[in-house]
């Protein structure tokens, strides 16, 4: 089992999880973060650190379309360390459906 970003942190990003991965396995995009799930250790830490309840585990059937997505913007992206900060209307975005389609491919700025 790994654990995998979903829809739900498009456009919020919030990074709370990233501040607790004991393995760094987060990697920014220009507005949502993804989990490789090769480096994801299963600890599970992230999941309720989550302010958008955005991470699920795999077995998750609502999880089961992202883990491509994360295992491919994996590669793309560089991998972040530590917390930063959320979007600026993240709260504004937090709960709201169907949001795939805002999904930038972007990458982000990394904080390493």
């Amino acid at each position: 089992m790994t654990y995998v970003v979903t829809e739900n942190c498009i456009k919020c990003k919030y990074q709370d999880c990233v501040e607790v991965c004991p393995v760094d396995c987060f990697y920014e995009g220009e507005n949502f973060l993804v989990i490789n799930p090769d480096e994801c250790i299963d600890c599970g830490v992230c999941e309720p650190e989550c302010p958008a309840e955005a991470i699920l585990p795999d077995s998750d059937d609502r999880a089961e379309a992202w883990l491509e997505l994360n295992r491919e913007f994996a590669e793309k992206w560089p991998n972040i360390t530590r917390k930063g900060d959320p979007l600026p209307d993240s709260d504004e975005w937090k709960d709201k459906p169907d949001k795939k389609a805002l999904l930038s491919e972007k990458p982000g700025a990394g904080n390493t």
